[in-house]
């Protein structure tokens, strides 16, 4: 379906090189058109009904938080608002604008063109001219490609999420009082990338587990524990995307900082923070941590809005899990590493990886993308559904139509509750 007609306001023509940051004031043109390419009648049916359908054998329980969040609204809000304000210039995104192929498709479709990774900058935004518009995606981008753009003269309109920000603020506070920041993260990840362009000496660990062995070798300068291997291993496994240029970790553990990828597992990061606290205090003497230890929770708050929603609807008795979102959102597979844990669970991108009532193409926890059979039980069944948060209700509402579809029925035959 082709994307709506956009009401176009081209006003005065910016500097090249300004910076929107706060929208484009368009927000009244493009409300409309924004709402008929991503609301969903099932979604809207549910949180009106408790979040709970019933139709035929079909018995569905959605978490009650669950989907687009504001720093995602916003960011879309703002693409749309500068392609109604820039009708007639060239509009680039830096990467995907969130991690959502229907969303990053739609903005194809108003002629916005992604820009994708290359070896060096001057590659990655070699089409971008003077006075063309640049979209900085919700993610945020490195400190270095957004000045190069600047001084290009790209007219920049920046998406960037206000959680992810803050993420900012504490990495260059540890910056400039001297800290290593250890960011629990995905080092590939558009954010962690943005954030440790602004953290000086960091250090990125993806897991707990990664965690823990540094937090071994912190100790073993104390004695307190064997190091698991010496400091060429310590370069040799994190370096060179891991850490930042010169680090160190003889010298550069000394003092941490704390912070995280906003979409990771909150539980996993607190632990994380706890375990570099205690690995600190073994090394330095508990009066120590003060000076050489910093943690601010960075979780953006509708990440942990949708954990702790979805931890709740496994109260219930399912039998499967329905988490849809992009195979490359983190906070989506997150989602789904929650619900594995209790109940078949299937991470769909949307209704196109359901292919039958028996065949299913789905994201495993483990991150492998795999075609399965016999997902959906014959006879009565509860599925239970979430999504996340780069992912509009409009996915959700056609992944459960074609669900339906399965069984001869429609929205429709929905009713509210459980029970008939």
């Amino acid at each position: 379906m082709p994307p709506p007609a956009l009401q176009t306001s081209p006003g005065a023509p910016p500097e090249p090189g300004a910076h929107f940051r706060r929208g484009l004031g368009l927000r009244k043109q493009i409300i409309g058109p924004l709402t008929e390419d991503y609301r969903g009648h099932l979604v809207r049916f549910a949180r009106d009904h408790d979040y709970r359908i019933r139709a035929g054998d079909f018995r569905f329980v959605l978490a009650r938080e669950f989907g687009f969040c504001y720093g995602v609204d916003r960011a879309i809000e703002y693409a749309y608002e500068a392609r109604a304000r820039f009708p007639d210039r060239r509009i680039f995104l830096v990467g995907e604008i969130i991690h959502n192929p229907y969303v990053n498709r739609r903005l194809r479709g108003f002629g916005i063109r992604i820009v994708e990774d290359a070896p060096t900058q001057e590659e990655k935004f070699a089409a971008v001219e003077r006075g063309d518009v640049v979209l900085l995606p919700a993610f945020g981008v490195a400190v270095n490609e957004q000045e190069f753009l600047r001084k290009r003269g790209a007219v920049l309109v920046d998406t960037t999420c206000g959680s992810v920000m803050n993420v900012w603020k504490n990495v260059g506070r540890y910056r400039r009082e001297g800290f290593t920041s250890i960011v629990h993260g995905k080092w590939k990840h558009e954010e962690t990338r943005a954030t440790v362009s602004r953290a000086g000496s960091y250090l990125v660990v993806r897991d707990f587990d990664e965690a823990e062995d540094v937090c071994r070798y912190i100790e073993a300068g104390a004695g307190a524990a064997e190091a698991p291997f010496d400091r060429e291993g310590f370069l040799s496994r994190h370096a060179p995307h891991a850490c930042s240029d010169g680090f160190d970790p003889d010298t550069s553990l000394g003092r941490i900082g704390l912070a995280n990828q906003t979409t990771m597992l909150a539980t996993e990061s607190l632990r994380i923070a706890d375990r570099f606290s205690d690995a600190i205090g073994r090394r330095y003497g508990a009066e120590a941590l003060p000076s050489r230890f910093r943690h601010f929770d960075t979780i953006c708050s509708a990440t942990q809005e949708r954990q702790d929603a979805v931890i709740e609807l496994l109260e219930h008795p399912l039998d499967l899990m329905l988490v849809i979102g992009g195979f490359n959102s983190s906070n989506t597979s997150h989602l789904a590493e929650i619900c594995s844990e209790r109940f078949p669970t299937y991470h769909i991108a949307g209704p196109a990886c359901l292919r039958s009532d028996d065949e299913i193409r789905h994201r495993r926890p483990t991150g492998s993308i795999v075609m399965d059979r016999g997902w959906l039980p014959r006879g009565p069944v509860t599925i239970g559904v979430t999504s996340g948060a780069s992912t509009p209700d409009v996915m959700v509402h056609r992944s459960l139509a074609r669900v339906l579809g399965f069984r001869g029925l429609t929205e429709d035959d929905c009713r509210g509750g459980l029970e008939a």
